[in-house]
C-alpha cells in the first residue's frame, strides 16, 4: 500500500531496448497526468547482461536487475510482468508468467506462429477465471483519434462500412547495407513487415470499424535478399567471396493484402520498409454509406470527417483537432491545440490496463484480439505461399 493509500502493483519488464525505453516512460509517467486506483512501482527490469540492464535501469528508472526472466517472474514484488522482447520469447514468458499469478502486458504481435498464440490466449483465459489478466500492446489504438474514429463508428456517424483502405509505410531498410538485425530474421521475429507493422494496421482496422477480416488475398516480397551480418550476429551465415560477411533474409519486406470483413465490406493493406521517404505512415481510411473518416499517424492528432448527409454543396473532408477535453484521453494532458506525441499512446495503454488489474475487468486488446490479428497473419502467409485468390482466416 503507498502513502497515499492506494495499493500498489509491482511492475517488471522484459527488454530495455526501443520498446523497454517508452514502456519505461510509460510507467513512469502515468501516475502524473491520469487518477488511477493503483500505484504502479518499476521494481525490476530484466535483460541477459547485467552490466548493461544495469545501466538501462539506471537510466530509465528501474529499481532492481535480473538476467534470467523466470527469477524476475518469481519475484515477490513482482505483480505484472511487461514483455518488450523479440517475439519468440512472447509465448514462453507470458504463460510462465500467467501461470504464477502476474498479469501480463505483451508487446505485439502476440507470438511468431498462430499456435503460439493459441496457447497464449488459451494461459489468458485460464488466468482471468483467477482474477489474472493479459493485454496485447497495440498502442495504436490509443491514439486520441483513432479512439475518437472508433467512437464515432459505434455512434453510426459514417453508416455502414463499405470500404477501408490501411497503410503502413516505413523506409528504414530501403539501404541494401543496413545490418541483419533481429527484426529481418524469421527465427526471432516470425515475418518481416507484414508482422512488425502489418499487425498495427489489422488491429487498428478491426478496432475502428469493430468487424473482423474474414479472408484475405495476399502478396509478399524481399527486395533484399542478403544483408551485412549485425554485432552478434556471427555464425548466421557464410561469409561472401569479398571477404564480406553476410546473412540471408528470411522475411518479407513488404506484404499487399486485400480482404472482406465480417460486415460485407472490402479492406485493403500495404506494409512496407520500402516506401522511401515515409518513417511512420501509418494511415487509415474507412469509407461507409453516410460518410467517411481518414487517418495519418504522421499528423496524429488530427481526424478527417466527411458527412456524406450533408447537400453537396456543402460536402467535403473537414479536420477534427483531437485535442478538447472531451476527446479520448486528450483532457489528461495539455489545454486544447497542445498536440500529443507518439509516447502518450503507451501511457494510455499502460492506464487503460492498471484500471482494468483494478476492477477486474478483462482488459482490451486481450490475448484472444491478439490471436485473431496472428491468423490474420497466417493467412496473409499462406495466402501469398500458395499464390490463391483468397484463404480463410479460420482455416490457417
Amino acid at each position: 500500500m503507498g502513502a497515499d493509500g492506494r495499493p500498489t502493483l509491482g511492475i517488471g519488464m522484459v527488454g530495455y531496448a526501443f520498446m523497454g525505453r517508452v514502456h519505461s516512460q510509460a510507467w513512469r509517467s502515468v501516475s502524473a497526468f491520469f487518477d488511477l486506483p493503483v500505484r504502479p512501482s518499476m521494481n525490476a527490469l530484466c535483460g541477459r547482461s547485467a552490466e548493461a540492464t544495469a545501466r538501462a535501469a539506471g537510466t530509465l528508472g528501474w529499481a532492481a536487475v535480473e538476467t534470467d526472466w523466470r527469477k524476475l517472474v518469481g519475484r515477490d514484488d513482482v505483480d505484472v510482468v511487461d514483455i518488450c522482447t523479440p517475439g519468440d520469447s512472447h509465448a514462453e514468458i507470458a504463460i510462465a508468467a500467467l501461470e504464477a499469478g502476474k498479469h501480463v502486458l505483451c508487446e505485439k504481435p502476440l507470438a511468431n506462429t498462430v499456435a503460439e498464440a493459441e496457447a497464449m490466449a488459451a494461459a489468458a483465459r485460464a488466468a482471468a477465471e483467477r482474477g489474472v489478466y493479459a493485454m496485447v500492446a497495440f498502442n495504436y489504438r490509443r491514439v486520441p483519434a483513432v479512439a475518437l474514429a472508433r467512437r464515432w463508428v459505434a455512434e453510426g456517424r459514417i453508416g455502414r462500412i463499405r470500404h477501408v483502405r490501411a497503410q503502413y509505410l516505413q523506409d528504414w531498410i530501403a539501404d541494401p547495407d543496413f545490418p541483419l538485425v533481429w527484426r529481418l530474421r524469421r527465427d526471432k521475429a516470425g515475418s518481416g513487415a507484414l508482422g512488425d507493422i502489418g499487425a498495427h494496421i489489422v488491429d487498428t482496422a478491426q478496432f475502428v470499424t469493430g468487424e473482423r477480416l474474414t479472408e484475405v488475398s495476399a502478396l509478399t516480397e524481399t527486395f533484399v535478399t542478403e544483408r551485412p551480418l549485425a554485432d552478434g550476429s556471427a555464425g548466421l551465415a557464410a561469409g561472401s567471396g569479398s571477404g564480406a560477411r553476410t546473412g540471408t533474409v528470411d522475411v518479407d519486406d513488404a506484404a499487399l493484402f486485400i480482404g472482406r470483413l465480417s460486415g460485407g465490406g472490402l479492406a485493403s493493406f500495404e506494409a512496407t520498409r520500402f516506401a522511401t521517404g515515409r518513417k511512420n505512415a501509418l494511415r487509415l481510411e474507412i469509407n461507409g454509406s453516410a460518410g467517411s473518416l481518414a487517418f495519418d499517424f504522421e499528423a496524429m492528432n488530427e481526424l478527417w470527417f466527411h458527412d456524406h448527409t450533408l447537400p453537396e454543396a456543402e460536402a467535403g473532408f473537414r479536420r477534427v483537432l483531437v485535442t478538447e477535453a472531451d476527446h479520448p484521453y486528450a483532457g489528461a494532458w495539455w489545454p486544447p491545440g497542445h498536440g500529443l506525441g507518439y509516447e502518450h499512446t503507451f501511457t494510455h495503454e499502460v492506464r487503460d490496463f492498471l484500471e482494468a488489474i483494478a476492477t477486474g475487468t478483462a482488459p482490451e486488446p486481450s490475448f484472444d484480439d491478439g490471436l485473431r490479428v496472428q491468423r490474420v497473419l497466417g493467412a496473409v502467409e499462406t495466402s501469398a505461399a500458395r499464390q490463391s485468390r483468397l484463404t480463410p482466416v479460420e482455416d490457417v
